[in-house]
């Protein structure tokens, strides 16, 4: 059986274990981005494609793989998907559900914390030798915060943001609140600390918001100027979702606005971000109240290989005529696959 891995090129071989599934199939190993020609005439046959969480997989591709059995995503993104061509066809869309939470929440809460304690201006600040006028002026105004004395508002309540709450009750934060379609019962959320409130609420009452969501129509900039104009003056927003989930152009604006203090963003809308972003271009005294990482909460080494080994577990069961465990769409399975 052959497979096609469309990513970072040596991935598969340096997560997949040595004795797995995986390293039993037939590897073709292709940058994402190729004409659909490329792929087709390099790996036309593939039974599985493994797919970086950001690459398109486009209907014209899945279509002419007649021996195409499964799409999985490296991570929990499958937004690049065409999943109606998936279902037409018969082919599963899986994702790597869970591989990275704990690393994910991690980045939020360091975003979190790093805006509260402004971590942007003040390593600019040592770094032009102005450390102790830095220092003196935080203690005249008082403008550090800390994260205990925070109220925290998560919108979504899958794994990370689940992870994410546990880490902020070990920070001693005593609100957190949490929105999602349907509602927790009482005993979960006294595990996890949290209160439930209406998303409007949510955004009224708390000092940061951080968005754990995935991409859909009903999400696309759900950030607009509507839910900025919602949130508390000098708020914070947090985003290591996905950059599609906020509006640039109300971000900017409740940032000039002041009803946002400060964004600390790990992904933008869209990626690979070009040096032409908005978000990449505003004057000095907007921009120091961003604070941007590379899309690098779920990269870890840890996260990765566990991320294979739920792929290697998928592509088995397919292999032995069972359905994979991690299905995101609903496929017209034909029986000739």
């Amino acid at each position: 059986m052959k497979v096609l891995h469309i990513g970072k090129q040596g991935n598969l071989q340096r997560f997949a274990a040595a004795d797995g599934f995986l390293r039993s199939l037939e590897l073709t190993d292709l940058k994402p981005g190729l004409p659909v020609k490329e792929y087709l005439d390099q790996a036309g046959d593939a039974d599985f494609i493994v797919v970086d969480a950001i690459s398109s997989v486009p209907g014209e591709l899945i279509k002419q793989m007649p021996n195409l059995k499964v799409i999985h995503s490296e991570g929990v993104a499958y937004n690049a998907i065409d999943l109606k061509a998936a279902d037409e066809y018969g082919v599963y869309v899986c994702n790597a559900k869970g591989m990275n939470a704990m690393a994910v929440a991690e980045q939020a809460v360091l975003l979190m914390v790093g805006m509260l304690r402004n971590v942007v201006v003040n390593d600019a600040a040592v770094r032009n030798g102005h450390q102790i006028e830095t220092k003196e002026g935080y203690m005249q105004n008082g403008n550090l915060y800390k994260l205990a004395d925070c109220s925290v508002g998560l919108i979504g309540f899958g794994d990370i943001a689940q992870k994410t709450a546990r880490l902020l009750k070990a920070y001693g934060v005593k609100e957190i609140y949490y929105y999602k379609r349907h509602r927790l019962d009482p005993e979960q959320e006294q595990q996890f600390g949290v209160q439930y409130r209406e998303l409007d609420d949510l955004l009224a009452s708390s000092r940061i918001v951080s968005l754990h969501l995935p991409v859909t129509d009903a999400t696309m900039h759900m950030a607009d100027q509507d839910f900025f104009a919602k949130m508390q003056p000098g708020s914070y927003l947090v985003n290591t979702a996905r950059g599609e989930l906020v509006d640039d152009a109300a971000l900017i604006e409740a940032l000039k606005s002041g009803r946002l203090a400060m964004a600390g963003l790990d992904t933008l809308d869209h990626e690979p971000v070009q040096s032409d972003h908005p978000l990449l271009n505003l004057p000095f005294e907007i921009a120091q109240r961003l604070l941007f990482s590379p899309h690098i909460g779920g990269i870890t080494a840890a996260s990765f290989y566990r991320g294979y080994a739920m792929i290697d577990e998928d592509l088995r069961l397919i292999a032995q005529g069972r359905k994979p465990k991690r299905v995101v769409n609903h496929p017209q399975i034909h029986e000739s696959k």
